[in-house]
């Protein structure tokens, strides 16, 4: 069944993930984490709020985790010669980031490896500043024989002045299969002719030399190189595709990488599936799909993109909490991601201030009225002992935005106290009509997992919406 699971991909993989059962892996992993790769929201002002950095900050720096990875790798299941790899790479880098980078994609494309199919292919989408190492532990592990292509995504973009190197306009995407029998469907993946090749094709049988076979044009289109410039960069893709992820991909890059490599009916796993592309364009052409990420805020907007993409996909979500214990143990684990996942579950935008603080603030609805006006609604959550006091936090709170509503988001149920302090703010009316809200609003986990919902008005254009797709399947039935 396609499913998206929240968590470590090393761990999902080896808990729930077959060995030889996936038919493409796509990965597009982070690297550099100061680059703020999991903003997905912004606030009012435009400014993004760093509130998913923190589950990548250690992610990649060296760590007892890292050690343990690095010391597992010595085991004989794994490949004898990445090992030696990768202590070469530790004597030449030592406890670098970079190191720890290397050691943990390491031991997850080794996983990787374990659930594809003989017959499957991995496209491992790299980062400029990591492709050169990671080129070798491919090799390591997929062996040299198994690499297939370095596929160069070239796109073109602005440039600043006094730039002092050549602009930077170009990923790189290895393919390798697991074996020397791989699934590659050339014809599902031409590309129309130049119209200068067309022009000259004319001017040759023109001349009555076509027999001579100076041109010979395909039907259908040519054959791709490995260096792909048709592809647009996203910031000049139409903004209905455009979600507000920074490092999301053309939905069109990852369909030629599925349509080539895999066929209908077949499994395409993405260990680091961000914003959802892959997942996606796999429901699209008619692939079943896994998708992984570790941040929630990320899985909250995949499944809000699948609901809107494709509204009758059917899928599995494993991983974020179904019922209070749950949720609990989220507190626990961190507070911040219960935050993240209270408010997104809510279809709020998670804030963070840029200097850090949140100014009393964990997230933003917005609404608009009649005439169109917007207004706000602040989030505050609370996951631990409660008093009055936070009710009249809230409210100062609100007064000091000039927001319409606050609304505090707790673990447990509130006391008396807060309850008769939120019911001193009063109500806020809806401008020209007679519908009132309560100003100053405590919504539980319990009362979520009821399905209940806080008492406000529609924010459903809080978030920014994904344009509705159509199957390819859906896109066939309608032709005949």
């Amino acid at each position: 069944m396609n499913t998206l699971y929240y968590g470590d991909n090393l761990e999902i993989l080896r808990k729930y993930i077959p060995d030889e059962s996936v038919d493409l892996i796509y990965l597009d992993p982070p690297f550099n984490s100061n680059r703020a790769y999991n903003q997905i929201f912004k606030d009012k002002e435009g400014k993004y709020p760093p509130s998913q950095i923190k589950a990548f900050d250690d992610t990649w720096s060296w760590s007892d985790e890292t050690e343990k990875a690095l010391d597992e790798l010595k085991k004989t299941e794994y490949p004898a010669q990445l090992y030696r790899t990768l202590k070469a790479f530790e004597t030449a880098m030592g406890s670098s980031d970079m190191m720890a980078y290397l050691v943990m994609m390491g031991i997850r494309l080794c996983e990787l490896k374990r659930v594809l199919k003989n017959t499957g292919s991995i496209y491992l989408h790299c980062d400029p500043t990591a492709s050169h190492y990671l080129k070798i532990i491919m090799d390591q592990i997929f062996g040299v024989k198994n690499y297939r292509n370095e596929i160069a995504w070239c796109y073109h973009g602005a440039t600043s002045p006094g730039m002092k190197h050549f602009a930077k306009k170009h990923d790189i995407i290895f393919w390798y299969s697991k074996s020397d029998s791989w699934i590659f469907n050339l014809e599902q993946i031409r590309l129309p002719y130049a119209e200068s090749t067309l022009e000259r094709a004319n001017h040759i049988i023109h001349r009555g030399a076509w027999t001579k076979g100076e041109v010979h044009l395909k039907e259908g289109g040519k054959f791709p190189e490995d260096w792909w410039e048709d592809i647009k960069a996203m910031q000049y893709i139409s903004p209905k595709e455009r979600l507000g992820y920074p490092t999301q991909k053309p939905q069109a890059l990852l369909e030629r990488i599925i349509k080539a490599s895999s066929n209908e009916g077949d499994i395409v796993l993405d260990p680091f599936c961000g914003c959802g592309t892959t997942i996606a364009a796999a429901e699209k052409l008619g692939r079943k799909w896994l998708g992984i990420d570790i941040t929630i805020l990320a899985i909250n907007l995949i499944e809000k993109r699948i609901k809107e993409h494709f509204p009758d996909a059917k899928y599995e979500e494993i991983g974020k909490p179904k019922d209070f214990e749950s949720a609990k143990k989220l507190t626990e684990q961190s507070k911040f991601l219960f935050e993240q996942w209270f408010v997104t579950e809510l279809g709020g935008q998670p804030f963070k201030s840029s200097g850090g603080g949140d100014m009393g603030i964990d997230g933003f609805m917005y609404f608009k009225d009649n005439d169109g006006k917007d207004h706000t609604i602040i989030l505050s959550v609370k996951g631990g002992s409660y008093n009055p006091s936070m009710i009249r936090d809230l409210k100062g709170v609100v007064e000091r935005e000039n927001a319409a509503i606050g609304l505090l988001l707790a673990l447990n149920e509130p006391t008396d106290g807060m309850k008769k302090e939120a019911a001193t703010a009063g109500l806020f009316q809806m401008p020209d009509t007679q519908r009132t809200y309560p100003k100053i609003q405590i919504f539980t986990v319990g009362d979520f997992f009821d399905n209940r919902r806080p008492n406000i008005p529609d924010v459903s254009d809080t978030l920014k919406k994904a344009k509705r797709e159509i199957r390819e399947s859906e896109k066939k039935t309608k032709l005949l």
